[in-house]
């Protein structure tokens, strides 16, 4: 087949001359394309930062994000003044940009760079702010005087209280904590908020990483001015003291309220639904079952527990959709108030309010910002969901609490949000048609609202997939499936009734609402149950190097601001987490103060200790992609010959560990010379000298003091270490001790 000029063209009809037709005639082939000039490279380049006009204002808190990472990432912390200079040199580029102006390039630089400054500057002012004593390591048994400020979320331990110390036998008062988080026994009844008790226990420094380049929780516990930790053997006995400052009395009044309503909530609904109900209309966790937390984890389900931007977005949509409509359903003030202001109003009062209910932990308060953002646009006539309400919480937030960085919450919440949102923008607006019948309609709507909840929930799963996999190891396979369940569930039935019955518990009128929140909660664990017994049901995944994890954050949020085609260039970043291959296993873990360690075989974790330290073990487990032994004590006696206070290495084990768990001097001298003949590496809590074991790797109390948690890899000439507190650096979350237990 050919191709050429038509017949009319030839001047002849049907026929042409060969020789003519040869020459004007060519086969059908696809043309190469003649690839671009550089000028027309760089003048479509030119034309995508052009259409970036509108974005700069998008990018401000991501460079001040990177400023407070910058300073969080110090390995020493620096002296005031140079947070002082990063401010003031901030304030003259800033300045310098609205005076004189310059190239358009200049002026992004110049303003990105100025709050990067900025950033870091609001990272040290704010370790400033919040610098309190800190517990010191090593004073064992010790009474504790304290107001009971909440009933903390329970630990692997047990129940917790958060104090705040009235006094500590042997600190003086200039070193005692300003709050404590202590560990009560099994079974202890529970004192209120507001009461002021006495206890006997061990008050410690919070816990350095379990693991090198692990989470650090010294540094949260530092933000919340939590300068001690333990645990008591005492049950707490009321006493009489003086009475407290005003905040503090107010905060235990709304504490006490807050419990009082968690109790009532308990009591109206059972242990079973009324667990997670407490959970999360006060953020009081004490009464939800192991079991349940459990499934939900494992079915991608435990954000419902914690109340953040989901539970904030519901109960704010919820008070904005009902005022809305009672104002609608009275033609008289519908004519004389604008609804939709008057409905922002009311939602940014629920907003607040359930904020002061839930207690106000941090996630709490970064969703009632963003909120109160949408909310605010909403009063001054602006979109109420758009990139740019988003920036200027996240910049709030920031400036704020820098420190949230750092925090998977944060990093989670606002990689889904700002994904959702940039979803929202590309979002296809259905053609509502005129006259289409209702059943037509229906279908419609139904199709609509299904592809619109399919979608949100995978952007959304992508968009908190590299920090879950990073941050906490595991990969719910049915999440997806769980989430677009429980969904409607929770948003239409669920958080509603659990927030008129918490309105109306007080006037012995929320039974009803609790009882169909009850049957919602009843089918939301069902469905957690359902999907966490499905084989398979949740993956652990090693934890890639540490850079990853910001360039898949950068990566999300260009593919999110950016406009045009460019922004698929953030795609392989985004995937760097899942792309970037895993460091090596370590052989042999230890923990921070030599209480405990594990080793590796196969893929499997072999724990020494199954009953101590076990967050920590597991902890470590999970983040470098093994299962802990499911028969822990028979997978271990197969390899290691142990007693309550020590273990040692059985024929064919491998690696060759020992260990002496007690400090007792006795017991050390007793079993090292035999444990340094069998062992190529000894660890023992206590205090030793290489001397005294000179055949083999000795790491005692002294190392664990200066470094903290190790990790041990075999290497062709010798044990290579990598101690926790290198990673850490010197902080002032840092400077405290090791803290333990006693033997």
């Amino acid at each position: 087949m050919t191709t050429g000029r038509s017949d009319i063209e030839l001047g002849t009809v049907g026929e042409a001359a060969p020789a003519e037709a040869d020459a004007i005639a060519a086969p059908i082939n696809t043309p190469v394309r003649k690839l671009p000039s550089a000028a027309e490279v760089f003048a479509w380049l030119r034309a995508q930062a052009a259409a970036q006009a509108d974005r700069l204002s998008l990018w401000t808190p991501v460079a001040f994000g990177c400023g407070a990472a910058a300073y969080f990432a110090l390995p020493r912390e620096p002296v005031a003044g140079l947070a002082i200079a990063a401010l003031g040199l901030a304030g003259l580029m800033l300045l310098a940009r609205a005076r004189w102006g310059g190239g358009r390039v200049l002026l992004i630089a110049l303003t990105l760079l100025a709050f990067a400054l900025a950033g870091f500057a609001a990272g040290k002012l704010r370790t400033q702010q919040v610098r309190a004593p800190i517990a010191p390591s090593g004073e064992g048994m010790q009474t504790v005087e304290a107001f009971v400020v909440d009933i903390a979320n329970p630990g692997q331990g047990g129940p917790r209280l958060l104090l705040a110390p009235i006094r500590v036998s042997g600190l003086a008062p200039e070193v005692t904590p300003i709050r404590a988080r202590m560990t009560l026994q099994p079974d202890t009844p529970l004192p209120a908020p507001g009461v002021a008790i006495r206890v006997r226990g061990m008050l410690n420094p919070p816990p350095p990483p379990a693991s090198p380049g692990s989470y650090d929780f010294a540094r949260d516990a530092f933000f919340e001015g939590i300068g001690g930790v333990g645990f008591t053997l005492t049950s707490p006995r009321e006493i009489f003291a003086e009475p407290p400052p005003w905040r503090l009395a107010l905060e235990m009044r709304v504490n006490a309220a807050r419990w009082t309503l968690a109790r009532k909530i308990v009591d109206e609904m059972g242990v079973e639904s009324g667990g997670l109900a407490a959970a999360m209309v006060t953020g009081h966790e004490a009464f939800v079952p192991r079991e349940q937390v459990d499934a939900l984890r494992a079915s991608g389900l435990a954000h419902i527990i914690s109340i953040s931007g989901l539970h904030m977005a519901i109960v704010g949509g919820f008070a904005f959709a009902g005022v809305r409509l009672l104002i609608a359903a009275w033609p008289w003030l519908a004519l004389r108030v604008s609804s939709k202001k008057t409905a922002a109003l009311f939602g940014l009062v629920a907003v607040l309010s359930y904020l002061v209910l839930s207690g106000a932990p941090a996630p709490a308060e970064r969703a009632a910002i963003t909120a109160a953002a949408a909310f605010g646009a909403i009063l001054v006539d602006r979109r109420a969901i758009s990139l740019h309400t988003l920036a200027i919480a996240a910049l709030v937030i920031l400036a704020l609490q820098p420190e949230a960085v750092t925090e998977p919450g944060f990093q989670m919440s606002f990689a889904a949000t700002t994904a959702l949102v940039a979803m929202a923008e590309l979002w296809p607006r259905p053609i509502r048609e005129i006259n289409a019948p209702w059943p037509i309609r229906a279908v419609q709507g139904v199709g609509t609202w299904l592809g619109a909840s399919l979608a949100a929930s995978f952007v959304a799963g992508m968009a908190t997939g590299p920090f879950a996999m990073q941050h906490f190891n595991r990969v719910s396979t049915f999440g997806l499936i769980a989430n677009l369940l429980v969904a409607p569930i929770s948003s239409f039935l669920m958080m509603p009734a659990l927030a008129l019955g918490a309105i109306l518990a007080p006037f012995g009128l929320g039974d009803w609402p609790l009882r169909a929140a009850g049957v919602a909660i009843d089918t939301m664990n069902l469905i957690a149950a359902k999907a966490s017994a499905m084989p398979n049901a949740q993956l652990i995944i090693a934890s890639a190097p540490g850079w990853t994890l910001a360039a898949a954050f950068l990566g999300i949020l260009w593919l999110c601001l950016w406009k045009g085609p460019l922004r698929w260039l953030g795609l392989p970043f985004a995937l760097a987490v899942s792309l970037a291959p895993r460091p090596p296993t370590p052989d042999i873990w230890v923990a921070a103060d030599g209480s405990t360690l594990a080793v590796r075989e196969g893929r499997t974790a072999v724990l020494f200790r199954p009953d101590v330290k076990l967050f920590g073990a597991e902890l470590w487990a999970r983040r470098r992609g093994l299962e802990p032994a499911v028969q822990g004590l028979a997978a271990r006696d197969a390899l290691y010959d142990c007693d309550r206070w020590s273990c040692a290495p059985r024929v064919g084990a491998s690696p060759r560990v020992a260990a002496v768990f007690t400090r007792r001097a006795s017991t050390i001298e007793k079993k090292l010379p035999l444990f340094c003949q069998w062992a190529e590496v000894v660890v023992v809590r206590g205090a030793a000298t290489a001397a005294d074991c000179p055949g083999a790797l000795l790491l005692t109390q002294d190392d664990f003091a200066r470094g903290g948690s190790a990790e041990l890899y075999r290497a062709a000439s010798g044990w290579r270490i990598v101690w926790a507190q290198s990673l850490r650096g010197q902080r002032p979350w840092t400077g405290g001790a090791i803290s333990d237990q006693a033997d």
